[in-house]
């Protein structure tokens, strides 16, 4: 009877963990993207083509996505959590696809002012997350009969996806001031630091696992430390011939 209690006592506090963590990554996005794009917005100051805003819409819609599904178990709707899942994949496909039609966009746009090695090398960072991401919630997917590795894994993918709006922060607070008018694309390093910030998310969630499981899951250890080398090795990779080429070959998808 104890044994009953205590696994219950353990089950209602992971989700009521990872709520936590879901609504902490919805607090990451937006107050990371407010400085840049959210606060510009919202003044009329902020002036992009429409794919930019599709995009933006399509990343924040996920992490409401997120916390939504959490709260549905959370609730114990493990059905509605279910059947909603759809359009997880309907929205994890559009930040896909938004992904990689930025990224020719941006090689297109600025190619012609003479940026184009510069954007080229910044694209492997897009690419790369979005791999990452996809890799991870297709295996999610994959592992929706799994509880444990399941939740695990659709963290693990968003807690991918903070680098960027922390990212806005290191360039608002540290970034020297751009020319008016002239685009600006940041070294492939400055983003490191900021996906470390990111990363202590998954020391968190391993601490929890620790403490309530006596060791931290696989997704974390294995998923962690691969997201770990995809992000310190990007300005390496950013920089080879073999990713510019690429990425030149990318760019001209959308010349044709």
């Amino acid at each position: 009877m104890a044994s009953a209690q205590s696994a219950a006592t353990a089950a209602a506090s992971g989700r009521s963990f990872y709520l936590t963590m879901a609504f902490t990554c919805l607090a990451v996005a937006v107050l990371g993207f407010a400085p840049t794009y959210f606060l510009p917005l919202a003044n009329g100051k902020f002036a992009a083509p429409p794919l930019v805003h599709i995009h933006g819409l399509l990343f924040f819609s996920w992490t409401l996505f997120l916390c939504a599904q959490t709260w549905l178990v959370n609730r114990g709707r493990t059905l509605a959590h279910r059947e909603w899942g759809v359009l997880g994949v309907a929205i994890a496909t559009g930040m896909v696809f938004t992904v990689f039609t930025t990224a020719i966009f941006r090689i297109n746009q600025l190619e012609p002012l003479g940026m184009g090695p510069a954007i080229r090398a910044f694209s492997w960072v897009q690419v790369s997350g979005i791999i990452f991401f996809a890799v991870v919630f297709a295996l999610a997917i994959a592992k929706v009969r799994d509880p444990e590795t399941h939740k695990r894994l659709m963290l693990l993918a968003t807690i991918s996806l903070l680098d960027a709006p922390i990212a806005r922060w290191f360039l608002t607070f540290l970034a020297p001031p751009a020319p008016p008018g002239q685009p600006v694309v940041p070294p492939v390093f400055v983003t490191v630091p900021p996906a470390i910030v990111a990363d202590l998310l998954i020391v968190a969630v391993l601490v929890f696992d620790w403490r309530t499981r006596g060791r931290p899951h696989r997704v974390y250890v294995v998923g962690g430390l691969a997201l770990l080398a995809i992000q310190l090795t990007r300005p390496l990779i950013a920089a080879t011939p073999q990713w510019d080429a690429l990425a030149t070959l990318l760019g001209r998808l959308g010349a044709a």
